[in-house]
């Protein structure tokens, strides 16, 4: 596998399909609160997808790696991944697929603000700066927009906080030793302990069923193929194989296309705000994780 210097037509057109499968995903959650309960349901899928990931390391011959010091990074990263989804899943029952997803994508705001004082390499650049200023107003835009009935104070900031556990699922990638393990692997812990506390915790949150029909199966088994197991494989391989920020800068189609899919599919309500906050992200994630040419 050769590494690409640029997107090319085939990864853009791969980058493009990724963002509609992550987009329509959040309506998949959205109607498949109709038949399980949101963190019941989250649950399953990291069990699903956990399942989908062994069989898939099993014929590839990806050993599972224990290492001594990537116990606990790979314990925090489950963690982790498990309030980033307890979050989402939550949020998408108390409020709309479109503001969820703003919200949501407001992630690559906090990692910029947060690597601007942990990683080495990753300062604030006045490009960076204009993006990151314009993402926040887009975030608080949406915010202040309570006109819709389908909407939520508590589902908004519930999305926020997926926001902020995705952010520390990357941060524990890049600050710890368990950045030197497979992706596999990588998935493998996220997949496993959020599976377990996401089981533990969806009790509390009321009965795991809500009359659940052959639509809500299909939908859980495309939230575990094509999202948790295989589209994050799938995203691993593109950073592998094209730049990171050419790949990342793709990030501000999915809260585009879930914004369309909720209106087209749900028939959601997209008030001013909505547009104007999503423009205002879609702008500023591309500022932040666009990078200078470099002269050859």
């Amino acid at each position: 596998m050769v590494r690409k210097d640029r997107i090319d037509a085939i990864g853009a057109v791969a980058l493009i399909g990724f963002a509609a499968a992550m987009a329509f995903n959040q309506v998949v959650i959205k109607l498949g609160t109709g038949g399980f309960q949101p963190v019941f349901m989250s649950a399953l899928r990291s069990l699903g997808a956990l399942a989908v990931l062994l069989l898939w390391m099993r014929l590839r011959g990806v050993r599972l790696d224990f290492g001594a010091d990537t116990i606990w990074p790979g314990i925090a990263l489950g963690a982790l991944f498990a309030a980033e989804f307890l979050c989402l899943f939550w949020a998408l029952d108390h409020t709309t697929v479109a503001r969820a997803s703003i919200l949501l994508y407001s992630m690559p705001v906090i990692l910029t603000i947060s690597a601007h004082f942990l990683l080495p390499g990753e300062r604030l650049t006045a490009r960076r700066s204009v993006g990151l200023v314009l993402a926040m107003c887009g975030v608080a835009v949406v915010l202040a927009q309570r006109s819709s009935g389908e909407a939520s104070l508590m589902g908004d900031l519930a999305a926020l906080g997926a926001a902020f556990g995705w952010t520390g699922i990357a941060l524990v990638v890049r600050l710890t030793p368990v950045q030197r393990v497979s992706p596999e692997m990588q998935l493998f812990w996220q997949l496993a302990v959020s599976a377990v506390l996401l089981m533990m915790a969806a009790p509390l949150f009321g009965p795991l069923l809500r009359d659940p029909d052959l639509s809500h199966l299909l939908g859980l088994a495309y939230q575990i193929i094509a999202v948790a197991s295989f589209g994050f494989l799938f995203w691993f391989f593109l950073m592998k194989l094209y730049p990171a920020s050419g790949v990342a800068s793709f990030s501000f189609l999915t809260p585009v296309l879930a914004v369309g899919f909720g209106w087209l599919i749900l028939g959601e309500q997209i008030g001013p705000g909505v547009v104007i906050g999503l423009a205002l992200v879609a702008v500023g994630i591309v500022l932040i994780n666009r990078r200078p040419r470099i002269p050859a």
